[in-house]
This record gives C-alpha cells, sequence and structure tokens, in this order.
C-alpha cells in the first residue's frame, strides 16, 4: 500500500509485482490490500499527505551547504533519575512517580550506586542494560555521506526520518584519494554529478534526481532513540572495523549525550564506545582477515 502511493511510477510498478507474486502463497492476507474502500483508500490517504506535506515544505527555502554534522536536538533532563526510578520499579512496592520522588531526594553517591547496580559488570558490548535504560529519548539531526546513512538506516528499533538525497549539502572526498593525488578527478566527477543532478531536478524533479547522486554526497536525516538502543548503536558503529563516516557519528552521539545531555552515568556505561585510530582500527582488521585467509588454506 505504502509503494502503490510512492511517487516514483517505478516503486508503484514493483508494488503491483510484488502483490502478484505473494498472492501465490499467501492471498488470504492479501484480500483488503487492493478493495477500493481498503487498501485502495489507505494508499490514496498516504499519497494526499504527501502532496500536501510537500507543498507546504516547498516554500520555507533551503539550508546552505554544509559538511558532515551530528546536533542533539532534544532530550529528558532527568533522564538518570529515571532511569533509576525505572530500574527500581520492578522490584518494589512504589508507584511510578513515587519511585522519581524518592530517586530525585537521594544524594549523588546513593543514586550511582543503584545506577551502577543496574548496569552491573558488563563484560563485552553484547551485555546490554535492562528495560530501565528505554525510559530516556536522544533525537540527533545529522548529515553525513549517503553511504554511512545506509548502515545507519539498518538500525530498526529507533525513528529514524530522512530528506530527499541531493547534492545540496556537499561532499567529502574519502582521504585516501587525496593522498594518493586523485583530489581533481574527485572533484571533475562530483561537478558532473552536481550538474547532471541540478538540470534532472529542472527538468522533472527532486525524486528522479535522487537517482544520480553518487554515495559520497551528503544526507541529512534525524534518528530518535532510547538510551538502550543508543548503547547498541553507539558501541556496534564504532567498533574499528566499520568505516571511518559512520564511526565519526557513533562518537560525536556519545559524546554529545555525555556533555550536551549531561547524562555522563548514562555515557560512560557505554564503556565499549571506541575512539580510537580510525585508519589503524581498519588495518588491524585486515590483518586479521588475512590471517584467517592463511590458516584455512
Amino acid at each position: 500500500m505504502r509503494m502503490r502511493a510512492h511517487p516514483l511510477g517505478e516503486v508503484r510498478a514493483y508494488g503491483e509485482l510484488m502483490l502478484t507474486e505473494l498472492r501465490k502463497v499467501i492471498p488470504s492476507f492479501l484480500t483488503r490490500v487492493d478493495q477500493p474502500d481498503r487498501g485502495l483508500r489507505w494508499s490514496e490517504y498516504l499519497s494526499d499527505v504527501r502532496i500536501r506535506l510537500d507543498g507546504a515544505a516547498s516554500g520555507l527555502g533551503t539550508t546552505p551547504e554544509t559538511g558532515p554534522s551530528v546536533t542533539l536536538t532534544d532530550f529528558d533532563e532527568d533522564a538518570e533519575n529515571e532511569v533509576i526510578a525505572a530500574a527500581l520499579y520492578p522490584y518494589s512496592e512504589k508507584t511510578d512517580v513515587q519511585l522519581l520522588g524518592l530517586v530525585s531526594n537521594m544524594d549523588e553517591a546513593e543514586r550511582r550506586r543503584i545506577f551502577e547496580d543496574l548496569v552491573g559488570d558488563r563484560a563485552n558490548r553484547r551485555h546490554k542494560p535492562g528495560r530501565a535504560m528505554e525510559r530516556p529519548h536522544y533525537r540527533f539531526d545529522i548529515v553525513c555521506d549517503f553511504g554511512a546513512f545506509r548502515d545507519l538506516q539498518r538500525h530498526r528499533l529507533l525513528t529514524i526520518d530522512w530528506q530527499r538525497l541531493s547534492t545540496r549539502l556537499g561532499s567529502a572526498p574519502p582521504d585516501g584519494l587525496i593522498e594518493e593525488g586523485f583530489g581533481d578527478e574527485w572533484e571533475t566527477v562530483m561537478d558532473q554529478a552536481d550538474h547532471l543532478y541540478e538540470k534532472i531536478r529542472a527538468d522533472i524533479g527532486s525524486d528522479v534526481a535522487q537517482y544520480v547522486v553518487p554515495l559520497g554526497y551528503n544526507i541529512r536525516f534525524v534518528m530518535e532513540m532510547n538510551a538502550r538502543e543508543a548503547f547498541h548503536l553507539t558501541e556496534l558503529r564504532s567498533q574499528p572495523a566499520g568505516h571511518p563516516a559512520y564511526r565519526w557519528v557513533a562518537t560525536e552521539m556519545h559524546r554529545q549525550i555525555k556533555e550536551k545531555a549531561g547524562h555522563r552515568l548514562i555515557a560512560d556505561a557505554m564503556k565499549y564506545v571506541d575512539y580510537s585510530d580510525v585508519e589503524w582500527g581498519r588495518l588491524e582488521d585486515e590483518r586479521g582477515s588475512e590471517k584467517r585467509r592463511t590458516r584455512d588454506v
């Protein structure tokens, strides 16, 4: 139904092809998908909302070209007290409100002790604190290259929304290209892509123009998550074997949780966030892969 409401005709066409194939194996689940008063009406609703919001946003102008950025735009001021209260909840006989009041009146040492009890002895990054960490939330506005975005987009236990891909937020060449003397070639190719994008955007529209944008151009998106998911994302995506672009996003998220939000207990508990040198980490990973290949021969 969502594919039927998409602005691109090819997406709508593939949606119909998928529906045809799915009806061969699960027909009873799809009886209402193309009924006029059910699935078709739902698709019309989605399309109408998209068109209305697109029109409302069209008069807002554009933001100037910018480089990669991570900005923590929203968070819970009292997050750490909320986490401690939520951690005590299943073991107590107090209400949610009562527990938050009790925790707020504790001294710092007692709050820290209970928080450390919640986190426990994490032997590795897969040992995640419990449901209490789902109480606070963080919302980040992010600009990074499209390739890194596609890796971060795979995370599911969060809210993610993105703007159309374009060439208007700039791009940054990989360090290796500059070091090898291919900086001018990079600029030439990216300029050609920019000119082609603007031509297609003017002639056909911004949805179709996305097809010609290389992965190296930046995209702007938001990610909103609770602290438990922040553990998973920042610790996983900052590992030395990861790509430098999303490693930077992950470590910057962690830094802002600690410094901008002031949630030092939460940030310090994310002890497997890795700030180590990116290139060295990737080199070590390649060496490990080579050892495994040699061993398997």
